[in-house]
């Protein structure tokens, strides 16, 4: 449990220092990442659930995006397998109830419900690898900032900010709390759930007694609920941030109005014909 805390702390660690390279992605502004990373959920999600192909297509953004901040994008993928199980208790309702057969790949009938399985699990993990390049690009705090200078409400982006801080909060307590159990425990592995609940209890007590201090030593500094923006992230929108978002909006909508997968085929089709 120690190795797992420490690791989960030094990957969020990772993640903002991660946020200060210097890369041709991170060299665009905030909001300029956020419009185009949202145009891209929206274009992609309304890709009907039978068009697997052209869903495809989409795997573009992803790729492009983490050549351009200069992270390896197997690494991206991984991670976002994560979402696979959770996408896959949605997506199994389509494989019990829709047995319409759409292909045969040779002997073997492949139904609608199992071509929409497949995409809704695509959607998940694209949509995963969207957030979690934007927030490699732009770092969370910095994020939520740009967020709040976008217009959407303080309490919101306010909210997201302390969400992420006080997850530090709670991982570092229980952190010691692990550590402290090994070093009293003289070697034992497992525990009875009754202590593993007082545990959980104490866990809570302490992550609420932490929170009631930064809270005193917010107010003291002159926290009045909106965060600060500090003058390096207050920078004027440039050309190559309308570039950015104007190329890719362009490029999304025509692979969504043109379809060029679904046209490629039938031209295909046509000739074999």
């Amino acid at each position: 449990m120690k190795d797992r805390l420490a690791y989960a702390l030094a990957q969020m660690t990772e993640l903002e220092r991660a946020a200060d390279d210097v890369t041709p992605l991170h060299r665009i502004d905030a909001r300029a990442q956020i419009v185009t990373t949202v145009v891209f959920l929206v274009i992609m999600l309304s890709v009907p659930l039978g068009r697997l192909s052209e869903l495809m297509l989409y795997f573009i953004f992803p790729v492009f995006v983490a050549a351009m901040c200069g992270c390896d994008y197997l690494r991206i993928a991984r991670r976002s397998l994560l979402v696979v199980p959770f996408a896959a208790m949605i997506g199994i309702f389509n494989v019990i109830y829709d047995r319409e057969t759409v292909m045969m790949v040779g002997r073997l009938a492949v139904t609608r419900g199992w071509v929409e399985f497949v995409s809704i699990l695509l959607r998940g993990v694209l949509s995963v690898q969207a957030v979690m390049l934007l927030i490699r690009g732009t770092g969370y705090l910095r994020l939520c900032r740009s967020m709040q200078r976008m217009g959407v409400p303080t309490v919101i982006s306010t909210q997201l900010v302390m969400v992420y801080r006080y997850t530090y909060v709670l991982m570092e307590e229980a952190l010691s709390m692990s550590r402290a159990r090994r070093a009293r425990g003289f070697g034992r592995r497992s525990y009875p759930i009754k202590m593993w609940g007082m545990m959980t209890a104490q866990l809570l007590m302490r992550a609420f007694e932490r929170s009631r201090l930064i809270d005193r030593a917010m107010t003291a500094r002159g926290f009045t609920g909106r965060m600060p923006s500090p003058a390096c992230e207050r920078r004027a929108w440039r050309r190559v941030d309308t570039l950015f978002c104007a190329g890719w909006i362009a490029l999304l909508l025509a692979m969504r109005l043109w379809s060029p997968v679904e046209r490629m085929f039938s031209t295909f089709n046509t000739i074999v014909q």
